[in-house]
């Protein structure tokens, strides 16, 4: 028993062993398959990152070869930034700072960016004089109180180091020198410098129970006064939230503020009301504010504090420090008012570096450092900088060097006979001729110094100063190759230059050449000849210039006559060509109203009186006006009348509208006719527009008394949108006149002088600008939907709007167009830049400066350009372009309708294919097409026969014509041929 029992126990643990061991390996396959799992996720993590990694890298890459290339793209430089920040690749990063700063000066966030991540790296590597070089180039790009604010709270820091409190301390009195006056952010400042004296005197109070000494006492006074002097400071300049400082001085302070602070304290406050407004207008204000900071500094030269002038500069240069006019008038008050050395070159260094593309800036910046006396050196420098800004005028070259010679020619002392200066100057000037030439001229494709002003400076310094008139002789005879010698101003320039420093003989040369050469005004140099003889000159010499003037004046009265005469030649012949076209236009007139009338007055009531009595079982009645009388319909397709479209918000006539325009002509006929000098031509109003006439009739009864109104109207009697205004004096005209662009119904009426175009065909009054207008964008795409509130909020971020002009039809439905005028080109150019391909309502827009196209010749009166009215209409048959092929497809056929639920703002509709138009079958086209006639419709048995064969005529070309014409008379009846024909001479089919 015994043995079995311990048989049964060691299989029993055999058994649990087992069990446990293959509990075991399933645990240890699971960890594994867990383990292999996370390998796997590792792994594709990997993968997933250094895919990353890679496509970073070969962006970086990228950009660092275009900088290669252009070192000047501001925003390669900006990209590359964010990718290396994004690698954390941390020394490249430095690198690639320094060199976009050694270029551009930085913003405020990059600057900030760049001193965290420095400060970070400085941790492991304590250096911080590096830091604070970094930190001085920092705060000379902008005044930004943040940077300055950095600056002080790093400089904390290295406060335990030998005179590390005196540096604290003279950098916080930089700070408050540089941004303390910042009605908005220097208040900060002025709270960290006393937080940090606050911490100070902690350190020098004796502890509580323990009676200070003379010398702890002595600091301790000297602590207590430092901080007192800071809110006395602080109180004494206008800051926003200002009362709240004063309050805490109240409970800091133990015997109270004395009398003197909360004097100062109440000046300060008023002056912070004075400038209360203009604050907040900045607060609500988008960027760049440039008109809310305008208005600003205006306010400040008029109170006239320097330092406060300087500060709202600043504020205003940190957010427009891409606008010239800001740096140059920051710039001029600087050189006339303060006349700092230090601050108006730093000023200026930054002025160029901002905008380097301004010549005026340039120029400045040279004269400044020639003021402050600045070494050769340094001027020197700067003239080749701004040589190498790019300045994107030919002229801009010219004044640069003129600039800078006229810098160089006041260093030489001309009572020396020759100098180092004097050649260096003369160098100087032989450099400048051969840049306009070289470089300008390859550049530009123009000299940028036609006239030749540089050479004129140079003869007059050789024959004034050098007393080298040889020199200056061969200069001006190189100015007059350069094809000045055809104008009389040039040579008596030099005639005045060598009366002035040569002699006689090469006056009366120089007058000589004059005479032959001049072309614009030889009367007035052969005048100066003559009185140069009376003065100077023999008998002899006085023979010789009567005879060569006398000769030059004959031959150029001659050509004078000449080209008048070839000038009226062309006139007449222009005079003749408009005649034969107003004659032509007329002619051509007048046999479309004969064949008009002959067509719709006989032949189409001849034929509907013989087939009259064959109708009356089956035709419907007639419609009859009030008075009984019959009269004829005119048939109208989708198109409008003549084939034309219908104007965007085109509406029917009103009962009795044509009555009433026929009585109007009758009443016109018994008037006076129209006097032209008491009239303005009202238009550009809306068809829509009700009761015209006693609508214009309040708009001008201001004017002066009218004698008659004369609005016109169409045939049907729909208002044209224009008419004439008719006053009983000449005086209500300039009155009528201010009128012009007044909006009538939302759109701006145009009011013109009223001329005879008959009497005066060139005259054109053009409402518009059609030159480029650099202050004014034009803006395509525009929602229909969109108000002209909606744009100028859109607008009103990128600068002072002074108008907004939307595009409409006549009728006053939207383009979808727009023209925004700013107040100057600057920022213009920013909201094309800012708004070209923005997403308004769903519609990408595009922006550009307004450059309307040139009006062009066939715009005039006179010129023969075809209308489109008046093109025949060609048809093209089965087989392409047929001269003689007929189409018999009705108009509605030929033009392909438009799904009226797809047309969209800027895009094409969807047009219907070819194939769907011509399965309109002819029952369609006979019962629908032709509202005018109330006809029975036919059989359907006739219908289906009629069908067949006309669709065959349709698309077998004109050629079958004859045929189906014939073959419809077999087994259709007679009233069908003849509403064939009806609808033929009624335009229905086109031929």
């Amino acid at each position: 028993m015994a043995a079995s029992s311990n048989a049964e126990q060691t299989q029993l643990q055999d058994m649990e062993e087992e069990d446990a061991g293959m509990e075991e390996r399933e645990i240890e396959s699971d960890e594994e398959e867990e383990v292999g799992m996370r390998i796997e996720n590792s792994d594709d993590e990997e993968d997933d990152s250094s895919e990353d990694e890679k496509e970073n890298e070969a962006e970086i890459q990228r950009l660092e070869e275009q900088l290669s290339i252009n070192a000047f793209d501001y925003n390669c430089h900006v990209d590359l930034i964010k990718l290396l920040k994004q690698e954390g690749e941390l020394f490249r990063l430095r690198k690639a700072r320094q060199k976009m700063s050694e270029l551009f000066p930085l913003t405020e966030e990059i600057w900030l960016d760049w001193l965290k991540d420095e400060i970070r790296l400085t941790e492991e590597e304590p250096n911080r004089e590096k830091l604070y070089e970094l930190f001085e180039k920092a705060v000379k790009d902008y005044i930004c109180p943040d940077i300055w604010l950095e600056y002080a709270q790093y400089s904390i820091g290295g406060m335990g180091s030998p005179g590390g409190i005196d540096k604290v301390r003279a950098i916080f009195e930089r700070a408050l020198t540089a941004v303390g006056l910042h009605m908005t952010k220097g208040q900060m400042v002025w709270e960290a410098y006393r937080e940090f004296e606050n911490a100070i005197l902690s350190t020098v109070q004796p502890p509580p129970g323990r009676i200070p000494s003379h010398e702890e006492k002595e600091l301790l006074n000297t602590q207590l006064e430092r901080i007192h002097t800071l809110f006395r400071r602080q109180l004494a300049i206008p800051l926003m939230d200002m009362e709240a400082t004063y309050a805490e001085y109240e409970e800091w302070a133990e015997h109270g503020v004395p009398e003197t602070v909360v004097h100062q304290y109440k000046k300060a406050l008023q002056q912070m009301e004075k400038c209360r407004s203009f604050e907040e207008s900045l607060l609500v204000a988008e960027p760049p504010k440039l008109a809310e900071y305008q208005a600003y500094i205006n306010f400040e030269l008029k109170e006239g504090d320097p330092a406060r002038i300087q500060i709202i500069f600043e504020r205003a240069l940190a957010e427009n420090c891409l606008v010239p006019d800001m740096w140059a008038k920051y710039t001029t008050y600087l050189d006339r008012q303060l006349k700092i050395k230090e601050l108006v070159l730093s000023t200026h260094e930054r002025a160029v570096r901002n905008c380097p593309w301004t010549m005026g800036l340039w120029k400045s910046y040279l004269l400044a450092l020639e003021r402050h006396g600045a070494d050769h050196q340094t001027v020197s420098d700067v003239f080749e900088k701004a040589l190498n800004a790019g300045f994107i005028q030919a002229t801009d070259y010219v004044e640069i060097w003129q600039a800078y010679l006229d810098y160089l020619r006041r260093r030489v002392d001309f009572s020396k006979e020759s100098s180092k200066e004097l050649e260096e100057l003369r160098g100087a000037f032989s450099r400048a001729l051969d840049y306009m030439k070289q470089d300008v001229e390859e550049r530009f494709g123009e000299s940028g110094d036609p006239s030749c002003i540089i050479m004129q400076i140079w003869a007059r310094v050789e024959a004034l100063h050098c007393k080298n008139m040889q020199k200056a002789r061969e200069l001006w005879d190189s100015i007059m190759t350069k094809g000045n010698a055809k104008y009389a101003n040039m040579w008596l320039e030099y005639y005045n230059l060598e009366r002035s420093y040569g002699d006689p003989v090469h006056c009366r040369k120089a007058l000589h050449r004059a005479v032959q050469c001049t072309s614009d005004y030889p009367e007035h140099v052969s005048e100066v000849l003559l009185t140069f003889e009376r003065v100077e000159g023999s008998l002899e010499d006085w023979d010789v210039a009567v005879q060569k003037t006398e000769t030059r004046l004959n031959r150029i009265n001659e050509q004078r006559a000449k080209m008048a005469e070839k000038e009226a030649s062309l006139a007449r012949q222009e005079e003749e060509r408009a005649e034969q076209k107003r004659k032509a236009k007329a002619d051509k007139k007048g046999q479309k109203k004969v064949q008009k009338g002959t067509r719709a007055g006989g032949k189409r009531k001849a034929e509907q009186d013989d087939y009259r009595d064959e109708w009356n079982e089956d035709s419907a009645p007639k419609r009859h006006r009030g008075n009984g009388d019959q009269t004829t319909e005119y048939m109208e397709t989708e198109t409008g009348l003549s084939g034309r479209n219908a104007p965007p918000g085109y509406k029917p006539a009103p009962p009795g509208a044509i009555k009433a325009q026929q009585g109007a002509v009758a009443a016109d006929d018994k008037l006076e006719l129209r006097n032209d000098s008491n009239s303005v031509f009202i238009s550009n109003l809306a068809y829509t527009l009700e009761e015209p006439e006693a609508k214009l009739r309040t708009l001008f009864e201001t004017c002066g008394p009218i004698k008659q109104i004369r609005p016109v109207y169409t045939i049907k009697g729909n208002f044209k949108g224009y008419g004439y205004v008719q006053f009983e004096s000449q005086a209500s005209v300039p009155e009528a006149l201010k009128l012009d662009r007044q909006e009538v119904e939302g759109r701006p009426m145009f009011v013109s002088p009223s001329v005879d175009k008959n009497k005066n065909p060139d005259f054109k009054v053009f409402k518009y600008n059609t030159s480029m207008e650099k202050h004014k964008i034009f803006i395509s795409g525009l929602p229909f939907s969109c108000t002209k509130e909606q744009l100028e909020e859109i607008c009103k971020s990128h600068g002072t709007i002074k108008d907004v002009r939307l595009v409409t039809y006549r009728s006053g439905k939207p383009k979808g167009l727009a023209y925004v005028e700013f107040a100057d080109e600057t920022q213009a150019s920013q909201a094309v830049l800012k708004m070209d391909g923005m997403d308004v309502e769903g519609n990408k827009i595009s922006v550009a400066i307004s450059n309307p196209p040139r009006r062009n010749m066939a715009d005039n009166p006179g010129t023969n350009r075809p209308t489109t009215h008046m093109m025949p209409r060609q048809a093209y048959g089965s087989r392409g372009r047929g001269h003689t092929q007929l189409s018999l497809l009705p108009r509605s056929l030929h033009r392909q309708s438009v799904p009226a639920g797809k047309v969209e703002n800027g895009t094409a509709a969807e047009r219907v294919p070819p194939t769907a138009s011509a399965s309109v079958s002819t029952a369609d086209c006979l019962n629908h097409q032709a509202p005018a006639l109330h006809h029975k419709p036919f059989s359907t048995k006739t219908f289906h026969q009629c069908d067949r064969l006309f669709l065959l005529g349709v698309y077998g070309g004109g050629g079958l014509f004859i045929f189906i014409f014939f073959k419809c008379i077999l087994f259709v009846c007679k009233y069908a041929v003849s509403k064939i024909v009806n609808l033929m001479l009624q335009g229905v089919f086109v031929v």
